[in-house]
């Protein structure tokens, strides 16, 4: 048996991360990968999203134009060299992984692992020891009962961006950030899109005042937006020539599609690990129990989407910084990520750093919001954009939380996450020098505009 200092399960975003930053403190290290490197992020989710989002982007950078009667044109996206170029940066970026791997003498083994005690793992015929434990497993698409996918006509995730033909309508059934760019990119490929969405509103993660101004942008795109519905089963049937599937609602509507994207949230990755024998507890739904150090034992910890607390790459890396200097003895206090940005990327894009007002206000707290019309900002304007908003939350005079949606809010979230994380003042908002014109401006707008009781 092999033993090593740290071993990790799961070279995603936040395993490989703390990888290469055990290694590189002299650690001994092997990581643990059942399927790819890069996990989610790189081969199914962030970067080929991103990619096809990119790709299409100028479609929509006409159609804002051509509104103006500024320019008209056409565009053609080639589906099939589309692919190709997915494929061929997710195998650059897992060579680099591998590369990156070797030269920090970082232990790669293939395969499932599962616990056979708190110090110990099998890999297939290989057994390992160590002294620390990361479990990094990530997530996979949830499924209900009735709503499954049979991978041709009821798709997920992962299906949906294989596909070879550009469907004529597409039901996609959970409007968060999954189904809000997938529908962005099937939309500019000339798909009809319909949105149902459980919650009283789409993006139902985000400020409401925000998620609104989404809903009246989508619905001029002629998206069909079905929010506080449920999907209550699905048919296939190949005698409609309305689309091979029908979705049954609860209201007692249905629609007939070519294809239905399954966006109904994520899974842990955690059922054949054998937790038990490490005495590692989970939590409803399977993901991991962690305290405020992300420690499941006493000598094991688990960080990204196992742990349910954040299902964002940038936050398992996060983790991953956090986790090892907390081994090391760098750093002795609780996790702690009250700033933790994200966003939801397409033409009309959202972000938020912080918290949002409602969620302040329905725990009693005095909250105050300031606010900024993105659509006046001259960057936005000059790309025919002539809507959006960035709001402000405080509390006691400093800044607790940013949201904003509107024309590439995307390129605010890191002095969004700043300032949230550094609790900007007014004062500080005035000493700083926003350049012209630039979208950040228009957090400089929402600073300085008169604050209102949420």
């Amino acid at each position: 048996m092999s033993h090593f200092d740290i071993v990790i399960i799961g070279a995603g975003p936040g395993g490989y991360a703390a990888a290469l930053q055990a290694s590189q403190r002299g650690k001994q290290v092997a990581l643990v990968e059942k399927s790819a490197l890069g996990g989610t992020c790189l081969n199914q989710g962030c970067i080929p999203t991103k990619l096809y989002l990119g790709a299409t982007e100028q479609i929509d950078a006409l159609h804002a134009q051509s509104r103006l009667r500024l320019c008209s044109g056409d565009i053609q996206v080639d589906l099939g060299a589309l692919k190709k170029r997915k494929q061929t940066i997710i195998s650059a970026s897992q060579k680099a992984i591998q590369t990156n791997l070797e030269k920090q003498a970082i232990h790669l083994v293939q395969g499932q692992a599962r616990l056979t005690s708190e110090r110990s793992i099998e890999v297939g015929d290989t057994s390992l020891s160590f002294d620390v434990l990361i479990v990094a497993t990530g997530s996979s698409p949830a499924t209900f009962p009735g709503l499954e996918p049979d991978h041709e006509h009821i798709l997920d995730s992962t299906d949906l961006l294989d596909l070879d033909q550009v469907p004529d309508s597409l039901a996609i059934i959970g409007a968060g950030a999954i189904g809000l760019e997938m529908g962005e990119f099937w939309h500019r490929m000339g798909t009809r899109i319909h949105l149902i969405e459980a919650a009283p509103h789409i993006a139902p993660t985000e400020d409401p005042e925000i998620a609104q101004l989404l809903t009246s942008v989508l619905k001029r795109k002629k998206w069909d937006i079905r929010a506080g519905e449920r999907v209550t089963r699905l048919e296939t049937t190949a005698t409609s020539d309305a689309g091979p599937v029908c979705v049954r609602l609860e209201s007692g509507q249905s629609l007939h599609v070519d294809k239905v994207l399954l966006a109904i949230g994520r899974k842990p990755n955690t059922h054949e690990l054998g937790l038990d024998a490490a005495g590692v507890h989970t939590l409803p739904g399977g993901w991991i129990a962690t305290d405020e150090y992300l420690q499941a034992a006493p000598n094991i910890y688990a960080i990204g989407d196992v742990t349910g607390r954040s299902l964002l790459a940038h936050a398992a890396e996060y983790q991953a910084q956090y986790i090892i200097s907390h081994i090391l003895g760098e750093h002795s206090g609780p996790y702690e990520a009250y700033s933790m940005p994200g966003c939801v990327y397409g033409s009309f894009e959202l972000m938020r750093a912080g918290r949002i007002a409602a969620e302040l206000v329905s725990q009693g707290r005095s909250i105050m919001v300031s606010r900024a019309n993105l659509g006046a900002n001259p960057i936005s304007q000059a790309h025919g954009q002539a809507q959006g908003l960035v709001k402000i939350v405080w509390e006691q005079g400093r800044v607790c939380g940013v949201s904003a949606a509107g024309y590439k809010v995307s390129h605010l979230i890191t002095l969004a996450e700043t300032m949230v994380r550094d609790g900007w003042t007014v004062q500080r908002a005035k000493d700083c020098i926003f350049a012209h014109p630039t979208l950040d401006e228009a957090l400089r707008d929402a600073l300085l505009a008169p604050q209102e009781q949420a």
